[in-house]
């Protein structure tokens, strides 16, 4: 049985096509394994597999004790200062002005102080007085103490 020489041709280009299609892969492998054994001295896939375990196990201690910092540090941050109310008032209809103020600074459990301004003609007092859960703690509060306080909520 003789072959026709176009079959032959069709043949030829198609096992050419077909090896420089494995010549791609072939090489395309090859890169890749030097790629993953660019820093390693001996060159078999059980040391570089090993030394990505490696580094993975010291990535997730790295990542754990992270997690632990961060975690230590949303607690800490609950004990400052993120809330602030301002009310500026006039305590004493006779006097010009809304000289007097309340500020509240709470920190995230609503837990701080109100410090109050009393301005007169002849003087300013200055008050203190603590807050614990959004509530006078030891004082009463006066409406603009607790104004203040709720506008820091």
């Amino acid at each position: 049985m003789v072959l026709n020489p176009e079959i032959i041709q069709w043949l030829a280009l198609a096992l050419l096509v077909w090896v420089i299609i494995l010549t791609a892969l072939i090489f395309q492998s090859s890169l890749h394994y030097k790629k993953l054994t660019k820093n390693v001295s001996q060159k078999d896939l059980k040391t570089v597999l090993s030394s990505i375990m490696t580094q993975l196990n010291q990535n997730q201690k790295q990542v754990e004790e992270l997690q632990g910092q961060i975690a230590a540090q949303q607690k800490k941050l609950k004990t400052h200062i993120q809330k602030v109310g301002f009310v500026r008032f006039n305590p004493f209809p006779a006097t010009g002005g809304d000289q007097s103020f309340c500020l509240a600074l709470l920190d995230a459990n609503d837990t701080g102080f109100v410090l109050s301004s009393l301005h007169s003609r002849d003087t300013t007092r200055f008050y203190a007085k603590a807050v614990k859960n959004g509530e006078g703690s030891g004082y009463e509060l006066s409406k603009e103490e607790k104004r203040a306080i709720e506008d820091a909520k």
